[in-house]
């Protein structure tokens, strides 16, 4: 029968090498102060120890500081409306109804429309701008007495401005089929993460 011999188990110090100091003691064996983690030091899962500092999240860009809502086709259409009714009376009285500062002042509202309008409604962005331009010309038209007048009034003023109302329509399209581009790209590449 083989037997196995067994090393006896040594305590105390090894020879030539001098005894370890206990933990959490220094070396002429008093106690070590406890040091607070830093600011940013992270506690492991298991023992709760300190880690290391965790690096800050960078500032945020200017852009991102903006507000971001994010509008049905409909809050679309009625945002723009109503910025655009807005910059019409702001236009009459500050400017004596200038249709040159209607004008300005529609390309901003089509901008922040086609950028706020909802991933799914994006289409509708260049279909509610020229109504909206058309809501808010109402107030800048110069008409004349009774319905008629008004109406003659409108029609006149649309058809002279008809350069600002294809601009506005012609950014807020430009925007709308980027971010549509941007969408199906990242769609394609999410599904080809999920079959990789």
């Amino acid at each position: 029968m083989e037997q196995h011999r067994t090393r006896p188990a040594q305590y105390g110090p090894r020879r030539g090498r001098p005894p370890l100091p206990p933990q959490g003691r220094g070396p002429e064996g008093r106690p070590r102060p406890a040091r607070a983690p830093g600011p940013g030091a992270q506690r492991s899962v298991r023992g709760g120890a300190p880690r290391g500092p965790v690096p800050s999240p960078a500032a945020p860009p200017l852009l991102r500081r903006l507000p971001n809502p994010r509008l049905t086709g409909l809050g679309g259409g009625l945002f723009c409306a109503a910025v655009m009714l807005a910059s019409g009376f702001l236009d009459q009285l500050l400017f004596g109804s200038s249709r040159t500062v209607y004008g300005v002042l529609f390309l901003p509202a089509c901008v922040l429309t086609a950028v706020w309008v909802r991933r799914g409604d994006l289409l509708t962005a260049p279909i509610v701008v020229p109504i909206a331009f058309a809501v808010g010309l109402t107030t800048v038209a110069d008409g004349g007495d009774g319905f008629t007048g008004a109406l003659g009034g409108f029609v006149t003023a649309l058809a002279m401005e008809a350069g600002w109302l294809y601009g506005g329509t012609l950014i807020a399209g430009t925007i709308v089929i980027v971010r549509r581009i941007r969408l199906v790209r990242r769609r394609a590449a999410a599904r080809e993460r999920g079959v990789a």
